[in-house]
């Protein structure tokens, strides 16, 4: 059974934003403008309203469903490579996780490099996190969600709060994350011509903008977390589309979860996109992943 005539047409789309951006001599602030496009790809999930907030100085969005579990939210991070993308971008599709979750969802708008290379983000993520729980919110209560460099940001934001011995979010999704910066994977060139929206070229770029410091090592568990220690990690669901420059990357990541024993969920998209949720609502084999998302996040907070 192939792909749904939907499915060819979200790729067609995601080929056509990134013909855009990738125009030659673009200024940054228009190529950013262009990628925010991509939130036209999903439906306005219904019954979702939003609110947009400050978190202890981070910009966010609330996506809060009609009827969400009040003692629940997820802590999502969008895409972009920590250098394009927004919370504005990821509006629909994280409204669209947090509806089938039953549970707000707090969109972060984490600062962007080059002009704030690593950890901004990072550091974003967690500061946006304690304020959750000022807000009264429980760490086994909270959801990190996200997809390529947000589903990266899902992980290490846990790993960051076991390395300082506290509690962690109760669960995670990472879709399409970017778990190994030496982009030695084979599907990275494997998948060129299958993905259609991320390159070699556009990983290097975003790696350069990203990880400034000369002195950082690509290899370091902190920077890749595919070479990093696992364990003590929430129960972690893996989503990534088969066609795309990241696909090693998700399984390589489902594989180590399960060699330190943390409770997880590896699901390949078959001819899946790279960050393929943003096809929330129209794209059906997107929708039955993201219900399985929800799935999730509904067995495994606040267990």
């Amino acid at each position: 059974m192939g792909v749904s005539k939907e499915a060819h047409e979200f790729a067609e789309f995601l080929a056509s934003v990134s013909a855009k951006s990738s125009t030659p001599g673009l200024d940054l602030a228009v190529i950013r403008d262009i990628v925010d496009s991509n939130h036209k790809a999903s439906t306005e999930p219904e019954g979702v309203t939003y609110a947009e907030v400050d978190a202890n100085g981070v910009p966010a969005l609330w996506a809060i469903p009609e009827g969400a579990d009040p003692d629940r939210a997820l802590l999502h991070f969008h895409f972009g490579g920590s250098v394009t993308a927004s919370m504005h971008s990821d509006r629909k599709a994280a409204g669209h996780i947090a509806k089938a979750a039953g549970a707000r969802s707090l969109v972060v708008d984490f600062r962007l490099a080059p002009e704030h290379p690593y950890p901004a983000q990072l550091d974003d993520a967690e500061t946006a996190y304690r304020w959750l729980l000022s807000q009264g919110y429980q760490p086994q209560n909270i959801g990190s969600t996200g997809h390529s460099i947000g589903g990266t940001l899902a992980v290490m934001l846990p790993l960051r709060l076991l390395a300082k011995g506290e509690a962690t979010p109760g669960a995670i999704v990472s879709v399409s994350p970017w778990t190994d910066l030496t982009l030695q994977n084979p599907a990275v060139d494997e998948n060129e011509e299958n993905d259609k929206m991320l390159s070699r070229g556009t990983l290097e770029l975003f790696r350069g903008a990203w990880l400034q410091d000369p002195a950082v090592d690509f290899t370091a568990p902190e920077i890749s977390i595919a070479n990093a220690d696992l364990t003590g990690l929430p129960p972690t669901t893996v989503h990534y589309g088969e066609y795309e420059t990241l696909a090693d990357d998700g399984a390589q990541l489902g594989r180590r979860l399960a060699d330190f024993k943390v409770t997880t969920e590896v699901h390949p998209l078959p001819e899946g996109q790279h960050s393929f949720v943003l096809g929330a609502g129209r794209v059906p084999e997107v929708d039955r992943a993201i219900q399985q998302m929800g799935q999730w996040l509904r067995k495994h907070l606040g267990a």
